[in-house]
């Protein structure tokens, strides 16, 4: 089966990426939600320099919904019957468990003609965590939410240790309740790993998150 990622640039959604192309099904294309706002993608924040590095790296073609948030489920539908277009038959997305979010994500590819698939679903949020580390992936530490994780974990790279550490403030391991957020710049699936350089820290309205720059590195 063909399919489209919709691609948080995060673990969870490269874990479902990683199980749907082991299962032996063909990913067609990224499809990353743009913030013409800030010119970053929504929730992980990386601008178009690092996500056409982890497009090249993946060799997946890389296709951007463009919203200011204001329609954003339009915008979405509009991206997914593109992607149905271009051959694909299902999307494909990193969502555990909040119910919400698969209703959500069920209703926007209905409006396209497009199935939903999850292959994360139901299964324990710990678990996966854990597998997309021990898979291989370098997942490192974008984004955290000030008040649930220090910015020491900033730029830092999921491991067994750094896991262990961010246990230690009570959180769920596996950030869905927005602790953090990540970014993956090398792994199994990628050709070569995403060059990369660690920037400053920006202090937002409710994450702290560090820059990633690709850009002198091309």
């Amino acid at each position: 089966m063909k399919f489209v990622t919709a691609f948080s640039t995060g673990k969870d959604s490269m874990l479902a990426l990683h199980r749907m192309v082991a299962q032996g099904h063909t990913p067609v294309g990224l499809l990353v939600m743009f913030n013409t706002n800030v010119q970053r993608s929504w929730f992980h924040g990386a601008d178009e320099a690092l996500l056409g590095s982890i497009s090249k790296a993946l060799r997946i073609p890389l296709w951007c919904g463009y919203t200011d948030g204001s329609d954003y489920n339009t915008a979405m539908e509009k991206a997914l019957a593109n992607a149905r277009e271009w051959g694909a038959e299902a999307c494909v997305f990193g969502d555990i468990d909040i119910q919400g979010h698969r209703c959500w994500n069920e209703e926007r590819c209905q409006a396209a003609g497009i199935k939903a698939q999850l292959p994360l679903w139901n299964e324990n949020r710990q678990s996966l965590v854990r597998e997309v580390v021990h898979a291989g992936y370098k997942c490192l530490i974008k984004c955290v939410h000030p008040e649930k994780l220090p910015e020491c974990f900033l730029g830092k790279t999921l491991d067994d240790q750094i896991l262990l550490d961010m246990q230690q403030y009570g959180i769920d391991l596996c950030g869905e309740n927005g602790e953090y957020h990540t970014i993956v710049v090398d792994g199994p699936l990628f050709h070569h790993p995403v060059d990369y350089r660690l920037g400053k820290i920006l202090r937002l309205e409710h994450v702290s998150a560090i820059e990633i720059d690709t850009s002198a590195m091309e």
